[in-house]
């Protein structure tokens, strides 16, 4: 069956813009990379956004083979494109009309959005966030400081969680456009993986924007809505690097003589190997149902409201933790079978190793996520698998 056009023109960017280029996606060159405004030439930029917005319309399933494809090439790009879906989802099923149309229908020529959720003090606790947001009239503003949001430098607009200032206990989503006044962008982080990307701390002083631009619902249940996608797409990432280890170990082992024979013959490497396949193929599945599961509440009428109601999909929660997970073994076994070599910066396995370690860190560590599928998902009996 042929592959449809939108894998066949991304193929082709891959292999143009991403392809034997990895010291350079690797060296945390100034953000953004020139290769995003080519991505966003080739039509498939916001390829999830629905068609009103100028987007593809294409669901998170078809988003998995997409991401999967630019992540074997490398994942920091991966990230950067699709890291928005945390941001329009949040616009697409709470904005108002006015707002989806002014801003979500920008981007589908290549331009970038943001959120802003996570800070120092309260780290995994975001409902300790001290962002807040006070009513003035018909605006409402904004202050405080936002420790790690990718995009924001270049972003069109950004979506900020913050505390309602009189109510303790209300947060909102409020979007914001990228070059108002009071924004500044702080500092870049220097990662130590996904280098292609550009993460960035970032203050808030006195931004006013108007009354409407608040999202429809608490802030931070938008937010637990936003990440479902973002989540499920950050774990296909361990997948594309997982499949990229797999083929560098055996490039590596037809080169390889141990004995007197090619590192492919030998059996401890084909075990591993035959291991990782397995591995591959059971994170892929895994992937995919997810997505499917999600895509089936997002092709629903009621889907805002169905969202509301469901908030984390338990599915998002154990896809990243488990492809977190089993992408970090197989990136550490691999890493050994290259011996020294695999300790240095001269083989590509090291930056494999350091971008799949994201996995398990970003949009809640592992830990983090543990307790909110024990909290949701197994002290209430009726939601047991």
């Amino acid at each position: 069956m042929n592959s449809p056009e939108h894998l066949r023109t991304l193929r082709g960017f891959v292999r143009r813009e991403l392809t034997g280029k990895d010291d350079y996606l690797d060296s945390l060159a100034e953000a953004p990379l020139p290769l995003y405004e080519r991505f966003g030439a080739t039509g498939l930029a916001g390829w999830w956004l629905p068609e009103e917005y100028g987007g593809l319309g294409l669901s998170l399933e078809e988003s998995v083979r997409i991401t999967s494809e630019l992540a074997y090439a490398d994942a920091g790009v991966a990230f950067t494109l699709f890291i928005p879906v945390l941001t329009t989802s949040m616009v697409q099923w709470y904005g108002s009309e006015e707002l989806r149309k002014e801003h979500l229908g920008g981007l589908a020529g290549g331009g970038f959005a943001a959120t802003l959720g996570s800070e120092h003090a309260a780290g995994s606790e975001l409902a300790r966030i001290g962002t807040t947001a006070r009513r003035e009239g018909d605006t409402v503003v904004l202050d405080g400081q936002k420790a790690f949001s990718t995009n924001t430098a270049f972003a069109r607009f950004i979506v900020v969680i913050a505390r309602v200032a009189d109510d303790p206990s209300g947060y909102l989503a409020v979007l914001v456009p990228g070059d108002a006044p009071g924004v500044t962008v702080e500092k870049r982080w220097d990662v130590i993986g996904l280098r292609a990307s550009a993460t960035y701390q970032v203050s808030l002083s006195g931004v006013r924007v108007p009354a409407g631009n608040v999202l429809r619902g608490n802030g931070l249940r938008l937010l637990e809505i936003g990440l479902n996608a973002s989540r499920i797409l950050i774990a296909t990432t361990a997948l594309g690097i997982a499949r990229r280890i797999r083929d560098v170990c055996m490039e590596y082992g037809k080169s390889k003589s141990v004995k007197g024979a090619p590192l492919t013959s030998n059996a401890v490497f084909a075990s591993r190997l035959g291991q990782f396949e397995m591995e591959i193929e059971v994170m892929t599945n895994q992937c995919l149902a997810a997505a499917r599961a999600y895509d089936a509440i997002a092709a629903r009428p009621d889907a805002g409201e169905e969202f509301m109601r469901v908030g984390t999909l338990k599915s998002a929660l154990t896809t990243k933790m488990f492809c977190g997970q089993t992408g970090w073994r197989i990136a550490s076994a691999a890493s050994e079978m290259f011996g020294g070599l695999g300790y240095t910066h001269e083989a590509v396995i090291g930056k494999l190793l350091r971008d799949m370690r994201y996995v398990s860190i970003v949009e809640g560590g592992d830990d983090v996520l543990r307790d909110l599928v024990f909290s949701r998902y197994v002290v209430p009996v009726s939601k047991r698998s």
